[in-house]
């Protein structure tokens, strides 16, 4: 059995990520971008964003690839790019982290929620079918948990209907459908580099890829406060920019995402290995294998679940909970929704694992063995705390 290295652990306990352990490998380069970075004083923009854009777009397999400043902001400049806005509707799945919608809302449009498949917790095309309607603009496939969702069936739904296809990738970094990158499976697709992402930076970032000229053009205008050329503002924009640090140490990090990858999907597999089929898990899809940005599992007794691992020292979270529609955020109007038991149960039930690429098969040993010991005990619902 392999020990775990020193600091894996925190205080005994198996961390939910390891942020310190991945950059410890990697401080050099870090160091040296950051220098690189100093002499060049291209802070904001610059060539650093530049070469991060062209380098992420060939890893995503599309055209162009377009820097801001967070994933929240790359949905929304995407969103209004192709001109979504008052009036138009767009299909969201109600299991997801609120931004999908938030951004939705921020361009004036409607989120309509869809329920999700048990299986996966990713957007149900039928579901999404039933929701088509004249305002009906695009659809929002959301790859959750470093899942790619099911983009023929998307496709074959919203051709009919002229509607747009976009990717809420912001879990799947290096995931694949068919062959095919998170990132080129749609019209355009919003990714996050938030710090714990399998791509993440040391700070907030994010980015839009797709093939379309004229999309990438304006949203690189959107994000620049409306720029054309500098002092020329031809249109309302924002300042929504990638930071020229954050694409240094950005292109640092991806030369080492598939290695990443690779490890997340190997502990992955050791947790199958362990758990199933006692224990509810993400069905396992070989045209879209899983980037594993989290190991979700399920449990009618989640929260009390989680108390038991928590005094058994391992580290957890919930992913999500409520139910994008049960926020308290949303005021009438804003948001639209019918019957999601799928998106409900899962909001329920589901708690993620630890997982990261320093994550050691120890203690994956050690999280499963406490996860059986804590369904196999009858306990009354407590409280947890959302992450």
């Amino acid at each position: 059995m392999e020990a775990p290295p020193v600091g894996a652990r925190r205080g005994g306990n198996v961390r939910f990520v390891a942020l310190d352990l991945q950059h410890a490998h990697i401080e050099r380069e870090l160091t040296e971008a950051f220098s690189r970075l100093l002499g060049s004083s291209a802070f904001t923009l610059g060539v650093e964003v530049e070469q991060f854009e062209a380098e992420f777009a060939a890893y995503s397999q599309a055209r162009h690839c377009v820097g801001v400043a967070s994933g929240t902001a790359a949905l929304s400049l995407m969103l209004e790019a192709y001109g979504i806005g008052p009036g138009d509707e767009v299909i969201v799945p109600a299991h997801t982290f609120i931004a999908s919608a938030l951004a939705v809302n921020h361009v004036g449009a409607t989120p309509v929620l869809c329920d999700v498949l048990d299986a996966t917790g990713l957007v149900d095309p039928d579901a999404a079918r039933a929701l088509v309607g004249p305002r009906t603009a695009a659809i929002l496939a959301v790859h959750l948990y470093g899942q790619a969702c099911d983009m023929d069936a998307i496709q074959a739904l919203a051709g009919p209907h002229n509607l747009l296809v976009l990717e809420d990738a912001a879990q799947a970094h290096g995931a694949t459908y068919h062959g095919r990158r998170t990132g080129s499976l749609g019209d355009a697709a919003a990714f996050s580099f938030y710090p714990s992402k399998n791509l993440g930076a040391l700070g907030d970032g994010g980015a839009i890829c797709t093939d379309d000229d004229v999309l990438a053009s304006r949203i690189r205008r959107l994000r620049n406060l409306g720029q054309r050329t500098k002092g020329e503002h031809v249109e309302l924009g924002y300042n929504e920019r990638l930071d020229g640090l954050q694409a240094a140490l950005l292109r640092v990090k991806l030369g080492h995402l598939d290695e990443w990858n690779s490890a997340r999907q190997s502990r992955a597999a050791l947790y199958r290995k362990l758990l199933e089929p006692g224990v509810r898990l993400v069905e396992e899809r070989p045209e879209s294998p899983s980037v594993h940005h989290l190991f979700p599992a399920r449990f009618e007794d989640r929260d009390a679940v989680a108390r038991m691992l928590a005094a058994l020292g391992i580290e957890t979270g919930v992913h999500y909970s409520p139910a994008v529609q049960a926020h308290p955020a949303w005021k009438n109007g804003q948001l639209r929704h019918g019957e999601v038991p799928h998106a409900d149960a899962w909001a329920a039930e589901e708690l993620s694992l630890p997982m990261h690429p320093d994550l050691r098969p120890h203690d994956v040993e050690r999280v499963a063995q406490a996860v059986h010991a804590a369904v196999s005990v009858p306990t009354a619902r407590s409280g947890v705390n959302r992450c």
